[in-house]
């Protein structure tokens, strides 16, 4: 069965969060926010946190800094994934891809479905490896971080998830989660 495999050790990741807004301010980012507390009480590490507007450039710019942050393991953002005019997220990040990862949206939309309903449909939620770092673009509302983290993200980013981790993926952890 899949699931946390207790016996083994937890190798905690460094995550950083960007908030993608042109409303939000630090003081009502409750998405970026639910983010950093889940990954801390998941026993990871918050390499970073950052608020920019909706645009190419600042999106593209800060996420590109954290891939290339050897120390940064993962970045998970958050907004800009809808149908709005300002929703450039996807535009923004998937240029700096090597991979995508087919999987994520699938699995994110199969949760969503039981708890938005079809409303799931107007999210662009994607993810990917830029570098050697994964990098998960989730929408903006809480509710939906709340549902990526605990029904996805928070047992794929634990090295103790069997069958297998991203963790084992990361050359850090290679040799000790494989």
């Amino acid at each position: 069965m899949p699931g946390i495999d207790e016996r083994l050790d937890f190798h905690p990741l460094n995550i950083a969060v960007l908030t993608i807004s042109d409303t939000r301010t630090p003081e009502t980012d409750t998405s970026g926010g639910l983010l950093a507390e889940r990954l801390t009480a998941a026993g990871h590490r918050l390499a970073g946190r950052a608020l920019v507007p909706d645009e190419v450039e600042a999106i593209r710019a800060q996420v590109q800094a954290w891939v290339d942050d050897p120390a940064v393991d993962v970045v998970l953002t958050t907004g800009g994934t809808g149908f709005s005019p300002r929703d450039v997220t996807p535009e923004a990040v998937r240029p700096l891809f090597r991979r995508e990862m087919d999987g994520f949206p699938v699995v994110f939309h199969q949760v969503s479905l039981g708890t938005v309903g079809l409303s799931t449909l107007q999210s662009r939620a994607f993810a990917g490896q830029a570098g050697d770092s994964f990098v998960f673009c989730l929408p903006g509302s809480t509710g939906a971080c709340r549902d990526a983290w605990d029904l996805v993200l928070g047992q794929e980013l634990d090295s103790r998830y069997r069958p297998c981790s991203l963790a084992g993926q990361l050359p850090r952890l290679r040799e000790v989660c494989a």
